[in-house]
């Protein structure tokens, strides 16, 4: 019996011993701040760590609690959110940190991030993931994440090529140490991030080898999906007012780059314009193809004003390139 608890018990104590020695040095490891650390979550969703530090530090500057980025406006945090893509992010963001802030009388939380995973579940843009990240890392709560991270390094251990999301969540609660959640899953994201990568793993770095029922052909899991992407061929009109501004209107929210400010596209009538180009720019499942055209206009809009997606920057790069 003590023997067997011992070989359970391993697993967790090397992977643990190896992130104390090689994780990465990030400012939200060093908080223990809820906010922060949600801030840290939501922001890293899809944005790759190496870029997702500056919004973090950028952001988190400006509102240091969900109270201050609730008594902003949403373009605020848009504009700071410019570049960073998946701007429904930031508006959930948003309108995550006004209903914290309300009194509990009024079904908010006092300005507190709550410390259950069902509560948190409750907030605006909180998936199970960000639910349990939080949850675990802030609070301590012993739940385990599954992102993309551990999704890969549990299928190499477990040698399967798709793993159901039980199976997931077992395997990867089975390496929590209860009186170090929040290291535990970070452990094992940190694992997937720097070592267990999609291509060319560095098992000769890893901790988990002895384990690793996938070592020998580690790419083999998971299986890859194939994913289809769709092309779309846009027009987009820079009118161009008597002092050298843009016009620009304001995208609805439940649209495409929703909440950030762009030239006019689609339904265009291109009859007196002048083609300047094309612009192709790939988003996660979509390839757009952008034609520009420009013009006049009697009133722009100073871009430097308001929030303004990447793709609109380029489209407003090549008008005035010309």
């Amino acid at each position: 019996m003590v023997l067997e608890k011992n070989i359970e018990i391993e697993p967790k104590s090397k992977l643990l011993s190896w992130y104390y020695l090689n994780k990465r040095d990030l400012p939200w490891r060093e908080t223990s701040d809820p906010w922060l650390i949600l801030l840290s979550e939501i922001i890293l969703q899809q944005t790759q760590v190496s870029r997702g530090l500056q919004y973090w530090i950028r952001i988190s500057t400006r509102f240091p609690t969900p109270k201050a980025m609730a008594t902003s406006d949403v373009e605020e945090l848009l504009s700071l959110w410019q570049g960073a893509g998946y701007y429904a992010r930031a508006r959930r963001l948003h309108a995550l940190s006004v209903l914290v802030s309300k009194r509990k009388s009024d079904g908010g939380y006092d300005g507190e991030i709550p410390s259950s995973v069902d509560e948190l579940l409750k907030l605006p843009g909180i998936g199970p993931y960000t639910a349990s990240a939080v949850a675990s890392i802030a609070f301590g709560v012993p739940t385990p994440v599954v992102d993309g991270n551990v999704k890969r390094v549990s299928s190499r251990i477990l040698a399967i090529e798709s793993p159901s999301t039980n199976t997931l969540r077992t395997w990867a609660g089975s390496m929590l140490d209860p009186k170090r959640a929040g290291d535990s899953n970070q452990a094992l994201m940190e694992l997937g991030a720097i070592v267990c990568r999609p291509k060319s793993p560095k098992c000769e770095l890893c901790p988990m080898t002895r384990w690793c029922l996938g070592i020998e052909n580690p790419e083999s899991y998971p299986s890859k999906k194939k994913t289809r992407r769709l092309t779309e061929e846009l027009d987009a009109a820079v009118l161009i007012d008597p002092y050298g501004r843009p016009f620009l209107t304001k995208r609805e929210d439940n649209g495409r780059f929703g909440g950030m400010w762009g030239p006019p596209m689609n339904d265009i009538d291109t009859t007196s314009m002048l083609n300047v180009g094309k612009i192709t720019h790939e988003l996660s499942h979509r390839k757009l193809i952008v034609s520009v055209w420009t013009g006049d206009c009697a009133t722009g809009t100073d871009p430097k004003t308001v929030p303004i997606s990447n793709l609109d920057r380029k489209i407003l790069d090549m008008a005035f390139a010309i």
